[in-house]
This record gives structure tokens, sequence and C-alpha cells, in this order.
């Protein structure tokens, strides 16, 4: 509920109030949102804060470069398509085992602070131990110059994160600084990108809780939907082509439903952050090492 207006250079600032008290909000965890649940969505530049002044979100038009946007887009696409059963809650799961989970189209690269199930069973069979419970993902891996073409928009991105939140950022940019598992010339670790993924309500589990959530969105084709929601605050965005998004993800969020208008549209959104555990388990090993250990694992997954 916005309890206040005001504009300070041209943004709009709005503060918010609860529109639900914790405990009704923990109903809506693991559950779609419908729009008649939110009352605002936001469309032009506006910061957010909470009636006790802590920031909930920074929304700006079109601060992303064409360019780097269609990069992005024509090397990562064919990878984000890929279908996958482990995103849990936020793809509205309750079963504990991945193959039974809904398969959505939400995929990860860069790093992650877990190897995959799979990778920890062909370890098993051959009594090979893990002794660093971190690794490089499939697409940087083995595609490494697309990989290398996604960088110009993770790096805008990553830009504009330090120009807008510099304190969350800063925090952030110290603990990507102390590892060599992160996204080179950036604070992050991880990218997520998920097509036409509608989340349940969830917060991101083991994203570093100083840091912030970026989110951009990239269109193709026409259709209705899909804006990021805070149900507690009855408040959301609509993210689009050029758009981004700092949020606390760290506050109970889902996105709207996405009605498709052409068969073929797409919502590619993407999500770029640091992992805690990856900073944890990595601070202390150097460049060298890092390189060492994904070799030693690529080498042994390959046999």
């Amino acid at each position: 509920m916005i309890i206040k207006k005001e504009i300070k250079n041209g943004i709009e600032i709005l503060y918010v109030k609860k529109d639900m008290t914790d405990e009704k909000l923990k109903k809506f965890i693991n559950k779609k949102l419908k729009r008649n649940q939110i009352k605002t969505i936001i469309t032009k530049d506006t910061d957010v804060y909470t009636e006790d002044g802590k920031l909930l979100l920074i929304f700006r038009k079109n601060i992303l470069s064409k360019n780097a946007i269609n990069d992005f887009y024509d090397n990562i696409i064919d990878f984000a398509h890929n279908e996958t059963s482990n995103r849990g809650i936020a793809s509205g799961s309750e079963i504990k085992r991945a193959d039974l989970n809904p398969k959505i189209k939400s995929n990860i690269f860069g790093y992650f602070d877990n190897l995959a199930p799979m990778q920890k069973y062909k370890l098993k069979q051959k009594n090979i131990p893990v002794k660093l419970n971190v690794r490089e993902c499939k697409f940087n891996r083995d595609f490494p110059e697309k990989y290398k073409k996604t960088l110009p928009l993770i790096k805008e991105i990553d830009e504009k994160y330090e120009k807008y939140t510099p304190d969350h950022y800063k925090l952030q940019k110290k603990k990507s600084d102390a590892t060599p598992f992160k996204i080179t010339g950036t604070s992050f670790t991880t990218i997520t990108t998920n097509v036409n993924f509608q989340t349940h309500c969830h917060t991101d589990k083991g994203d570093d809780p100083e840091g912030f959530g970026n989110l951009c969105v990239i269109e193709q084709g026409e259709y209705d939907g899909g804006e990021t929601c805070f149900p507690q605050y009855g408040i959301g965005v609509d993210v689009r082509t050029g758009d981004l998004l700092l949020m606390d993800v760290h506050q109970l969020h889902a996105n709207l439903p996405i009605i498709l208008k052409d068969k073929d549209a797409i919502r590619l959104s993407i999500v770029c952050y640091l992992r805690l555990n990856i900073w944890k388990k990595t601070q202390n090993i150097t460049k060298k090492q890092a390189i060492k250990h994904n070799k030693t694992l690529k080498r042994n997954l390959e046999k």
C-alpha cells in the first residue's frame, strides 16, 4: 500500500506499508500470484522504500544498450530453452526428488556453489572425492565464445548496480573480489535466465544478504503480464526490454501470469547475483587453483 509519494530530480519516490502481516504472508509462499492481489504496477522511473525507510526497489527505464541486449539474447537463447526441474519453491514444487518436479526453462551460468545431481552421481560411481563443492557452469565451460558475447550486458548491469545502489554494491563487490569464481570484472558469480516462467512466491535463497538483486528482461514477440511483484506491499514492476530493476530479493516476490499474444513470444528474464556460499568456500583460493579445479572436474566428468 502506498502511503506517500514525492518527486526528486524527476524520479518518483514511493513509500509503502505492508498490506498484510508476516504471518498472513506465509500463506503465499510457493503459491502463484493473481493480478487482483497486486494494487499498483510501476511503469516509470521509480524508487520504492518501506515505511521504515528501507530500500525495496529501484526501477529505471531504457538504460541498457540495444547492442549488448541483442548480443546477449542471440548467444544465450538456445541454452536458455533447456528445461530443468531444480528450481524448487520458485517453480511451485514441494517435491524433494528433482526428477518429479515441474520442468521449466530456468538455467544458470557463471558459477554455482554445489555440484549438479548427475555430476555427484558420476563422481560417486568413479569413487572420486569432491574436495571443493563449487563448479563452473555448463554454458561458460562448453561455449566460451558465446559466453564472452554475453559479458557486455552483464557488465553494463554491474555498472548500473554500482551507480544506483552503491552501498549494497560495495559490500557485494568486496566478496566477489575475494573469489576467482565470478563473472570477471563484475560483482556477480551467477546469472539465472528464465524463459516464459511465472515464478511462485519465494525469496532468493543463497544470494548475498548484503547485496541486491539485478533483473532485466528481453522480449521477443508480444505478451502481457509477467510483472515482478511484492505481494506483502501490493506493488509490482513491469520490466521490459532495456529496463533494469534493482530489488530486495530477500522479500517475498513472484511474477504475474504471462499471457502470450504471439504463440512464439518470449519473455527472457535475466537475474544477476552473488552466491554467498561461493564466496565462503573459495575466498582463499587463487585463480590458478580455480583453473586447475575446473579442468580436473571437467576431465573427471567426461571420462
